[in-house]
């Protein structure tokens, strides 16, 4: 397919969302869905104008999905605005901790015992397959700063957390197929993969995030400057923070991640120091009132002027807004490209011992782990069902795929994992896709209930 036939299908595509969004939003469908089914249209199911074959193209398929993660990463990380100490991050954590390495050693077992795939080979589908995804996770991620729903920030802070902490994992598979057993290499992958590169990127990207959002607030408001081009300063510490950590030999996406969480905790330091006039209440205590004001881009309006820049809490606002916009917009444009790969890839690869390992983790296993992980939380009986059943996989998933296949995994499995991967991302894309408008209808009904009781 030439040039002019793929611009003309993505502006094709585009168009018809843009138009239609309004109706395609009362379809009890993801939009990620209706991308996979023109990817299907495309491919050799389809009108069969395109083919794609992951293992050939995985240099420049890692290299997008890694974008992709990315940019996802800091935006999703940029919603979320509850001080670190709230109960509400520990569902992220229980999530992205305890409920990924039983998903792993799920998946790894099923894949061992039913299909047959050497241990190596398991661990390292189980660590791929493992951490949920901030591209896909849309809609049940948190719409904005000011939604605190236990269940979508806890989805949101575990796909933030996850698709980082899924990495030393992915390390462990290769390492145990290089190796061919355990031996002493265990131990430095601990040491330097774990404990010290788990924790080094999340602090990297926290200060990265928290330093330079409240200085280029400052200057902004100093410089009551309204035409700042703030997405400029999003890339730039995306950028930084990914470097950074990966010169310190630390996890780069935990530290997007926390630069982008970083960035949102400076909006509120300084919303804590020079609350907006209209929100100050000096009655209350200086926490409560950081707390209690709203987040700052609601301050903004369509024309801010100069002036009204001169308040740190409109400038922090200003800043955040045109960030998140600017990561909205490249967020989606890269789902609407890479599910559509998707789509035209599965049709060569789709791989029934895929779909039976789907199903088991969609069904049995991350139910399972989180059912456990729970135990002893705030979680109701509904938030515990949702948190469950939306271990959404997708474009991290991918990128674990084609990491892996750059780095030492023998063609004869590569072509196997690939069957197997896309075959669970295609799954999930579908059965999440269906079911997310129903369960979250069913969702807000629970809570309704719970407030009339």
């Amino acid at each position: 397919m030439s040039v002019l036939g793929w611009m003309t299908a993505v502006g094709a595509l585009l168009l018809l969302m843009a138009l239609l969004s309004a109706y395609v939003e009362r379809l009890p469908i993801s939009t990620s869905l209706i991308y996979l089914l023109v990817g299907l249209g495309l491919g050799p199911l389809g009108f069969g104008l395109m083919r794609l074959e992951i293992e050939s193209q995985r240099v420049w398929v890692e290299t997008i999905t890694e974008i992709a993660v990315i940019i996802s990463l800091f935006v999703g990380g940029l919603r979320l605005r509850l001080p670190l100490r709230n109960r509400t991050w520990f569902v992220a954590l229980r999530l992205a901790g305890p409920v990924m390495i039983f998903s792993i050693v799920g998946v790894a077992a099923a894949a061992h015992f039913l299909l047959g795939l050497p241990i190596a080979v398991a661990l390292l589908l189980g660590a791929i397959v493992a951490p949920t995804d901030p591209v896909l996770a849309a809609e049940v991620a948190v719409h904005d700063a000011e939604d605190h729903d236990r269940v979508r920030y806890g989805l949101s802070g575990e796909a933030g957390l996850n698709d980082g902490a899924a990495f030393p994992f992915v390390i462990f598979g290769l390492e145990f197929m290089r190796a061919g057993g355990l031996d002493a290499w265990v131990g430095e992958w601990f040491l330097s993969r774990v404990v010290w590169a788990v924790p080094a990127g999340i602090a990297i990207g926290y200060l990265l995030g928290t330093g330079v959002g409240q200085l280029a607030i400052r200057i902004r408001a100093r410089s009551s400057h309204a035409a700042a081009p703030n997405d400029f300063l999003a890339l730039a510490l995306i950028a930084l923070s990914y470097v950074a950590a990966e010169y310190a030999h630390a996890w780069g996406f935990l530290a997007v991640f926390a630069a982008g969480v970083g960035l949102r905790h400076a909006e509120v330091r300084v919303v804590r120091a020079s609350p907006h006039h209209e929100h100050a209440d000096l009655s209350d205590p200086i926490g409560a009132q950081a707390e209690n004001h709203p987040p700052a881009e609601t301050l903004v309006s369509a024309q801010h002027s100069d002036e009204a820049n001169q308040q740190p809490a409109m400038a922090a606002g200003v800043l955040i807004a045109e960030a998140l916009s600017f990561g909205d917009t490249l967020e989606r444009m890269l789902e609407v490209f890479l599910v559509v790969l998707v789509g035209i890839a599965v049709a060569s690869v789709w791989s029934w011992s895929g779909a039976l390992l789907a199903m088991l983790l969609f069904v049995l296993i991350r139910p399972i782990a989180t059912w456990v992980s729970m135990a002893g939380s705030r979680t109701s009986r509904a938030q515990r069902y949702l948190l469950g059943w939306f271990g959404i996989r997708g474009i991290g998933s991918l990128y674990y795929l084609s990491y892996a296949l750059n780095h030492g995994v023998p063609s004869s499995d590569g072509e196997q994992l690939v069957g197997l991967v896309v075959t669970v991302i295609a799954c999930s894309i579908v059965i999440h896709g269906v079911t997310v408008t129903p369960a979250l209808q069913w969702y807000e009904r629970s809570l309704a209930r719970r407030v009339v009781a």
